[in-house]
């Protein structure tokens, strides 16, 4: 078991889109299996290759009883129903704001072995997909907040004990899924 140091808000790994996975080697899989032994150490539902510090499209996601991982995941929404709800990430601990998903996705990628896979989530798991996937683009949670509380989400990261100060400026959605900002 492998549990590794988790990358919080403020490391610029966090903010720049993910290579692609070019060799689905040993190093892949240790990296997968990495991914997973720190998701499940931290109790958390998904977690990112960026959030490890490694910038390659790769997650792991354990929730809504399906578990598995994704290389150089596409997702696309099965239809225009979208949802509300809390959601926090590893990255920005002791954290929780209300975020728009849309609620039926269905993710394309590869397992670490380079054969091809589906994933079809619906609620938590299609918030997941979204969520992982945007940390392989860059993009955390933060930047899907609307105006006021992403301010109010500022000022109560800012007053956290890990905070080290390091603001990183707020990205634009680059999927637009909800006609942008």
């Amino acid at each position: 078991m492998t549990i590794q140091p988790i990358r919080l808000f403020g490391d610029p790994v966090l903010r720049t889109r993910a290579d692609e996975v070019v060799d689905f080697d040993k190093e892949l899989r240790t990296l997968v299996q990495d991914l997973w032994d720190t998701m499940e150490s931290q109790g958390g539902a998904g977690i990112a290759a960026p959030q490890l510090g490694v910038s390659l499209r790769v997650f792991t996601y354990h929730c809504d009883g399906s578990a598995g991982h994704m290389v150089n995941p596409t997702w696309n929404a099965i239809d225009d129903e979208c949802q509300d709800g809390d959601e926090g990430c590893l990255s920005i601990p002791g954290f929780q704001w209300e975020t728009r998903r849309m609620r039926n996705v269905v993710a394309s990628g590869w397992n670490m072995y380079g054969e091809p896979i589906e994933v079809q989530g619906t609620d938590l798991l299609a918030r997941c997909i979204q969520h992982e996937t945007d940390h392989l683009d860059g993009v955390l949670f933060l930047d899907r907040l609307d105006a006021e509380t992403r301010k109010q989400a500022m000022r109560e990261i800012r007053q956290a004990s890990w905070f080290d100060g390091n603001v990183p400026t707020i990205k634009q959605d680059p999927h637009a899924l909800f006609g942008g900002f």
